[in-house]
């Protein structure tokens, strides 16, 4: 997987590192063990500070995307998350995307057509939760 990130962005680096990988996971680009580079070539590879990457592997690892082994690096592995925190953090991140998509005139059926279809494009997703794999 190619990681392209958009440098103008206001948005900090690490977070959209995260989110790169995130999707990429979503959309089957990235499948379960499948190794990630290393801090320091990922870093080199998309021209920024180790720290950066770092602090992204970091988060990934503690929201269950990664495990990290200092002998094999880190893998992709993606666990099951059920916990009323986790369903807290979504409910509220959608109730802000909700607000947002009717201030700028999205309706109901538009924005649950918009949902539906993104869903379906992650093919990761089908593929994890059809073979049972999480």
């Amino acid at each position: 997987m190619i990681i392209k990130l958009d440098m103008t962005s206001n948005i900090p680096i690490y977070v959209r590192l995260r989110n790169e990988i995130v999707m990429g996971i979503g959309r089957g680009d990235l499948k379960k063990g499948e190794g990630l580079p290393t801090v320091r070539q990922m870093a080199e590879d998309i021209g920024v500070n180790n720290m950066t990457v770092n602090k992204a592997y970091s988060i990934l690892k503690n929201e269950g995307y990664i495990e990290i082994d200092r002998r094999h690096g880190a893998k992709i592995n993606p666990s099951l998350d059920t916990t009323r925190e986790f369903k807290e953090k979504l409910e509220s991140e959608l109730e802000l995307i909700i607000a947002e998509s009717g201030l700028k005139g999205i309706e109901y059926k538009e924005f649950m057509r918009m949902c539906e279809e993104i869903y379906k494009n992650m093919n990761g997703l089908n593929k994890v939760w059809n073979e049972g794999k999480i």
